[in-house]
């Protein structure tokens, strides 16, 4: 890249599903009031499994639905082996990954899901004021399954049809997750078994 090329064309990514910034383009995310292309780890390397955390106390800067960097770093500060992993990972030349936050996680979902199944579609599955554009209800047939080949299921980036891991703690014994399978929203116990798929995110 010529280094005389502005940021904003540098971090512009292309179609959903695209090769971009070490992984792939996954959407568009709103953290603070800044907006950030999320990118998505290769599954060879970004895809990790553990428990949020061992500990049942409460993680004090874990909350945001949008800021999964800021939420991995307070579950590694509190002792997270799973966010420590992800943390301390280095993928395609960037050390920068982390855990998505709630939204970010169901952000991937609407644009990258696997199956298709019929959504669970409850009152509250597939809401993200976060993401740009912001996200709505799930109806049983929308999202529909991803058009990107390679994540579809059985292709060789999906995101496996099962429970994952968000970074975003849900009251103090429980963290948001998201199923890939049919998009249920729900929390979880911080000290079960889930994967995790790691993300960056880049300012444009």
């Amino acid at each position: 890249m010529d280094i005389n090329t502005p940021a904003a064309l540098v971090n512009t990514p292309g179609a959903i599903g695209a090769a971009f910034g070490g992984g792939f383009f996954a959407g568009l995310i709103k953290v603070d009031g800044k907006a950030f292309a999320l990118v998505v780890s290769p599954k060879l390397f970004g895809e990790f499994k553990g428990r949020w955390i061992a500990s049942d106390e409460s993680v004090p800067g874990a909350e945001d639905y949008a800021d999964g960097l800021a939420n991995t770093n307070a579950m590694a500060a509190a002792g997270s082996e799973l966010a420590k992993t992800v943390r301390g990972s280095v993928i395609e030349g960037f050390d920068d990954w982390y855990i998505p936050a709630r939204d970010e996680l169901e952000l991937i979902y609407r644009n990258l899901k696997p199956t298709d199944y019929e959504n669970s579609a409850s009152f509250r599955d597939g809401e993200n004021p976060s993401s740009m554009p912001m996200g709505r209800h799930y109806t049983e047939d929308w999202p529909a399954q991803t058009g990107v080949a390679d994540f579809r299921e059985g292709g060789t980036q999906a995101l496996d049809a099962v429970w994952h891991w968000s970074s975003t703690q849900a009251g103090p014994s429980g963290a948001w997750g998201q199923d890939f399978s049919l998009g249920c929203q729900f929390t979880n116990g911080r000290s079960c078994e889930g994967r995790a798929r790691a993300v960056r995110r880049l300012e444009i």
